[in-house]
């Protein structure tokens, strides 16, 4: 894959870096916070062949699969400043969509930390029960300490995901949080104290979440407030100065308290429905996680889990749940991989399955789940049944990260031995009720005539111009020779005559004539792009001969020009012809050699 080539189409299918106002990635998405929305380019996503989604709700999310970092790091490169820069002409967004956004945006980074730190934890335990290494030890101490450390320290990483959701700084954010932490004011709150008189509520502070994030909205606010009326000569010192007088005392007093005691009553919601309703609230989550994630909604549920783990060390719900889903989406795909007679959907199917046992399912939902609603049905199934027996164990998950064999050890328990084994049976049932479930549903979907007729059929296109050819890699431009239009070949002409390099019909003619675009009868969109940056000489030296509308066969002469002049005035005359709708085409190889209007150069399949 060439994650350049990629990422430069993403960005430019997103609406360019100037519509980007964050980037992050999960373990299979880019995900991105756009000014705009309406400039996303849908179609154009989907028809990158890395590509294998996009899902638009809050975030635009682009599916890419294992090589997401790749291409994130790709794209990263190609963001320049402007991408965060504050557009005052933002579109206007619901309040619940904004919320949303928010809570993506300052959790998700959490969880690789988190899940690290937590993995760190629970192979520790299994090695003191397997008596590898006794928890006595300093040694397994140590380490210990080192995989609590994310969940202790967790108000430091919120104070850090909240100010650059914010856009303030994240040093002076981690600073003000790092107060509420210290060692001698947590004595002093232990002991009780007053603060002007005012008592300070006892609170430690640390495995908090809210408390941080109300710290820094604070925070956020004075910054900006401080650095309107500040001097510039003093900004740098005065600003975090005031910032820090203002915001921890606030915070010890007013927001500390409110958001401890929210974080406790959000946990306490959610413990109050699994003791309300017991297993199905497991079975009934896990089979609608298919469309949550989707959507991208389970994410609402990550500052429960992170909560939870913070406050009690487990989780009752949510990673249960999707252990049951994550298994069903493997045992799906395995069960069409028998069942389809389509070596291409096979292929998908086992490869996404393997994926989906590791926790990571958006191959499986993307490829196959969501396609085939058969396949839908059988995982909901599954994930019910596999949910239901989750939920009657009382499974107990110690780390927040995606369920699947390789993270079993996040269900080991000291204090219940058996959670891990239930977990175990849970994933079985899981898998072979998936399985099953869609054995039975699966029924072969037989291809249409139309698509049997469009595979088969191949195309040939003649040279559009006399001159030599060469592939669009050698075009001194990145939009043709990186191929973010499309596929296709260039020409170097000896002679200023675009001829016809197939049937069909004129679509268009760009204002400045130098490019035109037409469809050829089987529906192949070809382009024509003459010379580099020609835009700029304004329709100067050339001449169309032919409409918008007009039917034309090969070989008809579509545009005159000056080739002579336009060499004269500095520009490289290098012709692309690009195909923009067939990304799925099957492009025959180009050579580099002369060439005439008779010659056939390019073939589709």
């Amino acid at each position: 894959m060439n994650y350049k080539e990629v990422a430069a189409k993403i960005l430019k299918a997103v609406g360019g870096d100037e519509n980007v106002e964050h980037l992050e990635h999960c373990s299979t998405r880019l995900r991105f916070n756009l000014i705009d929305n309406s400039k996303v380019k849908v179609k154009d996503l989907e028809n990158i062949p890395e590509v294998i989604g996009v899902k638009q709700n809050v975030q635009c999310q682009v599916i890419i699969g294992n090589a997401v970092v790749e291409v994130y790091d790709e794209v990263k490169k190609l963001i320049s400043d402007k991408g965060t820069s504050v557009n005052n002409n933002k579109e206007k967004r619901k309040i619940g969509a904004i919320v949303l956004d928010f809570v993506i945006s300052v959790f998700q980074p959490l969880i690789p930390a988190i899940a690290g730190g937590g993995i760190l934890k629970s192979l520790l335990m299994l090695l003191n029960m397997l008596g590898i290494l006794s928890n006595t030890t300093s040694t397994y101490k140590i380490l210990n300490f080192v995989g609590d450390a994310p969940l202790y320290f967790l108000p430091l990483l919120v104070a850090i995901t909240t100010a650059n959701k914010m856009k303030v700084n994240p040093l002076v954010a981690v600073s003000a949080v790092a107060a509420l932490l210290t060692p001698n004011l947590a004595k002093m709150l232990g002991d009780g104290t007053l603060f002007f008189n005012i008592p300070v509520q006892n609170i430690n502070y640390a495995y908090q979440v809210f408390p941080a994030i109300l710290c820094v909205l604070l925070y956020s606010q004075l910054e900006k407030f401080f650095n309107k009326i500040s001097p510039k000569v003093i900004r740098s010192f005065f600003v975090p100065m005031m910032s820090l007088l203002i915001t921890v005392p606030i915070t010890l007093l007013v927001l500390g308290p409110i958001g401890y005691n929210f974080g406790q009553g959000f946990a306490g919601v959610i413990l109050f429905v699994f003791g309300k309703f017991g297993w199905i609230a497991v079975a009934i989550l896990a089979a609608f996680l298919p469309f949550m994630v989707v959507t991208g909604m389970h994410k609402a549920m990550i500052p429960y889990v992170i909560t939870s783990l913070g406050q009690s060390g487990r989780e009752l719900i949510y990673n249960a749940a999707s252990l049951a889903h994550n298994i069903s989406e493997a045992g799906g795909c395995f069960a069409v991989s028998i069942r389809t007679k389509d070596k291409a959907l096979r292929s998908t199917a086992v490869s996404a399955g393997i994926s989906a046992l590791f926790g990571i399912t958006e191959p499986a939902l993307y490829g196959v789940t969501i396609l085939h609603k058969r396949v839908l049905y059988g995982v909901m199934i599954g994930a019910f049944t596999g949910g239901a027996f989750l939920g009657v164990q009382a499974v107990e998950a110690y780390v927040a990260v995606g369920p699947g064999i390789a993270s079993l050890s996040m269900f080991i328990s000291e204090t219940l031995p058996n959670n891990l084994m239930n977990a175990i049976m849970g994933l079985g049932v899981s898998f072979v009720a998936s399985f099953i479930a869609v054995s039975v549903l699966w029924k072969e979907e037989a291809p249409s005539k139309e698509a049997e007729k469009v595979e088969n059929n191949k195309e040939k296109f003649n040279a559009p111009l006399e001159g030599e050819l060469i592939p669009l890699s050698e075009v001194k431009d990145e939009v043709f020779s990186n191929k973010l239009m499309g596929e296709g070949f260039a020409i170097i002409p000896s002679k200023g005559e675009l001829y016809a390099p197939i049937d069909g019909t004129i679509e268009m003619i760009f204002e400045t004539k130098h490019s035109l675009a037409m469809k050829s009868e089987e529906g192949t969109e070809i382009l024509f792009h003459v010379g580099l940056d020609t835009v700029n000489l304004k329709g100067k030296y050339f001449n169309p001969e032919v409409s918008v509308g007009k039917s034309v066969k090969k070989g008809d002469l579509l545009l005159s020009f000056d080739l002579d002049k336009i060499i004269a005035e500095g520009f490289d005359p290098v012709t692309a012809t690009i195909i923009t709708n067939r990304p799925d085409a099957k492009i025959g190889t180009v050579e580099s050699k002369k060439v005439t209007k008779k010659d056939n150069v390019f073939e589709i399949n």
